[in-house]
């Protein structure tokens, strides 16, 4: 099953296995993506579908040091260069629109970062001088939340000129949008704030303005129920994301893309609320094919890794054949040059397409 076609609105996919976001921090200083990255997408263009890093959708969207953008015409130019190389290599490729809101500072942005509200958590933040504490954010009004909810719809039509497939809303581990779905990071009294049907509104309004704007079969969305990431207390996630996942279901989106929840009651009845594409991702299996195999045998139509895609360009090769997978080195995760980026090796394959 893992290697059965898939078809997520006009997209085939030739195998259920996803390229999970992740962070690499190799943008340049302008959120222009590097001259590396469109060899590190198009290396692993065999993926099912690859969703990039999170790209801030403004100035204002950017936490963390040297991620991109896709909010000026130059960044759509860079990406672009992603897309096609991508395109050529018989990939499919997702541009994953993330704003981190509260989780961020000065040093990296040059700006305080905003939030619901004005509630620092209790965490820290790499910066060109080390781990600082992340600063008291500032609260936005009712109108900044309604642009920033345009800001989601322009990058996401940034996003299409760049000749991405589609985007994918972040809306989990943490950053703004699930920081408005919490319970301690969400303390307004518009309506944006308060009762569940508020505190999802950002949420529903960011994924239904971005439908509106690229379509719905171009947009998916990402949560991770009750995970309590970067500080965030969900204690009433049970109430919170099937509210959600209802609301978002009448959408139509591409897609549900769900970290794994802690609650199996909780992925359970994401699934069953859910009528469209789901993928989900679990950080904690440990190879995988045990991933494949829980969460397909669980209702998932396909699953999202990364660290073994980080490491495997040729992942779903490897996976298809047994063969041994190279280990991610976590030192040069983020930032740096094409070291632990470009340069972890593919199989060599015999002429009859064993490994060597």
């Amino acid at each position: 099953m893992p290697f059965t076609p898939f078809d997520l609105g006009q997209l085939r996919l030739p195998n259920r296995l996803v390229m999970a976001p992740m962070t690499r921090s190799r943008a340049y200083a302008d959120g222009i993506p590097s001259s590396l990255t469109a060899l590190y997408y198009a290396q692993r263009a065999s993926a099912g579908l690859i969703v990039t890093e999170g790209i801030q959708p403004s100035p204002a969207g950017q936490g963390y040091m040297n991620t991109p953008g896709l909010h000026t015409d130059e960044q759509v130019a860079g990406w672009r260069e992603v897309t096609d190389a991508v395109h050529a290599a018989g990939g499919r490729i997702f541009a994953q629109i993330m704003h981190s809101g509260r989780i961020g500072h000065p040093d990296n942005t040059g700006r305080l970062p905003v939030a619901p509200s004005a509630v620092r958590p209790a965490a820290q933040i790499f910066t060109p001088s080390g781990m600082q504490d992340i600063p008291v954010p500032i609260e936005l009004s009712t109108a900044e939340a309604e642009a920033t909810v345009q800001d989601f719809a322009d990058a996401a039509r940034r996003a299409v000129d760049a000749g991405f497939d589609g985007v994918e809303l972040h809306g989990a581990n943490g950053y703004l949008i699930h920081q408005f779905l919490s319970q301690n990071a969400n303390l307004r009294d518009d309506r944006f704030g308060g009762s569940v049907e508020n505190r999802i509104r950002f949420a529903l309004e960011t994924a239904t303005a971005v439908a509106e704007a690229i379509g719905a079969s171009r947009t998916g969305i990402r949560i991770s129920p009750a995970t309590g990431a970067q500080d965030l207390v969900e204690d009433d996630a049970h109430e919170v994301y099937p509210a959600l996942v209802s609301a978002l279901a009448g959408l139509d989106l591409a897609y549900l893309h769900a970290l794994a929840s802690p609650s199996d009651e909780l992925n359970r009845r994401i699934r069953e609320l859910w009528p469209h594409t789901l993928i989900v991702n679990d950080p904690s299996a440990g190879h995988p094919d045990e991933a494949l195999d829980r969460w397909l045998g669980r209702g998932a139509d396909l699953v999202s890794l990364g660290k073994y895609f980080l490491a495997n360009p040729d992942l779903p090769l490897r996976v298809r054949l047994g063969a041994p997978l190279n280990e991610p080195d976590f030192g040069t995760a983020f930032g740096g040059d094409h070291r632990g980026y470009t340069d972890y090796p593919a199989l060599a394959l015999h002429p009859a397409g064993d490994p060597a």
